[in-house]
């Protein structure tokens, strides 16, 4: 115990109290700026998780509730400025951390299940849809990096993909936000209307399972259209949008690549392998290989959805209605041709392989 004493009395109290007062420091910046931003997050996660309860809105992912919310909140009673911090790590750290998890959902085995022809009209249909929104983008004059997410939407994985793609694009957040609204809607349009089409275009249960899969927007949208025609429709839907989702990593990898050779500082360019794509790839690989239980799988799709919602709802506290009404309608007519394209190139694709 002398010994110890002896040391303390060694160390320069000065060192002692600057180590305190940084220590002080770091805890107030938490306090006043990390925590608050993210309880506003986590109640804007609570309401838009609880809306889904409410007749109508059940069609709706909590993810794109969240968006709503926050732009209510923010419009409406303004977003505080103690509260930029934590929303700002909800929107970029949590966003990353759960782009990984979604990694769980998918095996290189489910991939497989659709067949080499299932998996090369996702692909196809993917990197033509991807192609002709960005050609598009460009003829009539929308914003690039607005397009690119609003391809990334169409084409991948709807909100998730839009996230992810903004890592690499780092677009506005009125951009982030404008492109998920849109996304939304005509995704949504699609799960309504593509099974009311099946019986018309003379679609089994397979071949709608396909092209619901390879062209509606999000994964919500994709279960709740392809079970509505039946099981076997809804379980090759699901295994089709995964596969779609697992071609997130190799397109943010070629955006990032994009990017690096457009600008002219190549130091300051984007690397064409951000850290949370190749750990999306691992966890992909790791759910192939290894056995992991349905407790805890269900677990981590809960907690992958809850750190999603939490980061759109903090783009939304971010958006200004004012930034999105400057944008006008091209971006929306965009996504709107986006959709018929994907629908109808996709279709054409099922129809030829069948």
């Amino acid at each position: 115990m002398s010994s110890l004493i002896h040391i303390a009395n060694g160390i320069p109290k000065g060192l002692i109290s600057a180590d305190l007062a940084q220590g002080r420091k770091r805890l107030d910046s938490l306090g006043n700026g990390i925590i608050p931003g993210i309880v506003l997050v986590a109640m804007i996660t609570a309401v838009a998780f609880s809306a889904r309860n409410v007749s109508g809105f059940a069609l709706f992912s909590p993810m794109i509730l969240a968006v709503v919310a926050g732009m209510v909140y923010s419009n409406v009673l303004g977003t505080p400025v103690h509260a930029k911090a934590g929303i700002a790590f909800s929107q970029k750290r949590l966003l990353r951390f759960a782009i990984v998890l979604l990694g769980f959902q998918l095996t290189l085995g489910q991939v497989v299940s659709i067949g080499a022809g299932g998996v090369g009209i996702v692909a196809l249909t993917l990197g033509a849809t991807f192609v002709f929104t960005i050609t598009l983008g460009r003829l009539i004059g929308v914003d690039a990096k607005l397009t690119q997410l609003i391809a990334a939407g169409t084409s991948i994985c709807g909100a998730s993909a839009i996230v992810a793609t903004n890592i690499v694009t780092d677009a506005r957040d009125e951009d982030v936000t404008y492109a998920v609204a849109s996304i939304t809607l005509f995704g949504t349009i699609a799960m309504l209307g593509f099974p009311l089409l099946a019986p018309l275009l003379g679609l089994d249960q397979h071949a709608f399972g396909l092209w619901a899969g390879a062209s509606i927007h999000e994964v919500a949208q994709v279960i709740g259209a392809g079970f509505q025609n039946g099981t076997q429709s809804g379980e090759i839907a699901t295994v089709a949008k995964l596969t779609r989702v697992a071609m997130l990593a190799p397109m943010i990898i070629a955006l990032g690549l994009m990017a690096r050779r457009k600008s002219d500082d190549q130091s300051a360019a984007r690397p064409p392998m951000p850290w949370f794509v190749a750990a999306f790839v691992a966890v992909v690989a790791l759910n192939s290989l290894v056995r992991i239980p349905a407790e805890v799988k269900q677990a981590v799709v809960l907690a992958t959805t809850i750190m999603l919602t939490m980061g759109l709802a903090a783009m939304g506290l971010q958006a200004d209605i004012s930034q999105l009404r400057s944008r006008g309608l091209r971006p929306l007519a965009l996504a709107f041709c986006a959709f018929l394209f994907i629908g109808g190139f996709s279709l054409m694709l099922v129809k030829v392989s069948g």
